[in-house]
């Protein structure tokens, strides 16, 4: 079993690598542009994706100038035009994240969402925010017995863009420090 989700996961990852490198690109100089100014990346993570969040602030690689989107109410904070938000959730078609960006575009905020691409649909998150990552995980990855399905590791594929946004974002930082 452990086989199995380790085979899935890792196509997985590699199909993200593969298909979505230049949103990736795109969305990492996108939120650069805050740390090259004087703003901030404000991050969201909806439910367990909380950790793409806390991974951002706490972990021994914090990003530069992330905090999080919301208050300890549960509110979106008051954001700048100097800002950008990267939003993490489970599929484009989640309707709190789709809330939260329509917000933030109201507010004039550049956005990054990163969600599992729901094709055939009105309103997505990609059709909100200015760029948008597919983290492709639309259904569980192993199949049991009964043709049901489990293993859905939505926190895994989020933190896996998020690391590569993370590091295209050192790179791009990198490269501007060296012009300074």
């Amino acid at each position: 079993m452990m086989k199995i989700f380790t085979t899935q996961l890792t196509g997985h990852f590699n199909r993200i690598l593969d298909q979505e490198e230049m949103n990736i690109e795109d969305s990492a100089r996108l939120l650069a542009q805050a740390l090259i100014g004087e703003g901030s990346i404000y991050i969201y993570g909806f439910n367990e994706l909380n950790g793409v969040v806390l991974e951002a602030l706490s972990s021994s690689e914090p990003l530069m100038r992330a905090v999080p989107l919301l208050d300890s109410d549960g509110q979106v904070k008051k954001l700048s035009s100097r800002d950008r938000a990267l939003l993490f959730t489970y599929r484009s078609t989640d309707e709190e994240a789709i809330s939260i960006a329509k917000g933030l575009s109201e507010q004039g905020i550049q956005t990054v969402g990163v969600s599992a691409l729901i094709k055939n649909t009105d309103e997505g998150l990609e059709t909100i925010t200015d760029l948008h990552v597919d983290a492709k995980l639309r259904q569980p990855l192993i199949p049991d017995d009964k043709g049901e399905r489990y293993g859905y590791p939505a926190l895994m594929t989020s933190l896996y863009v998020y690391y590569a946004i993370s590091f295209t974002i050192k790179e791009i930082m990198n490269e501007y420090e060296d012009e300074d």
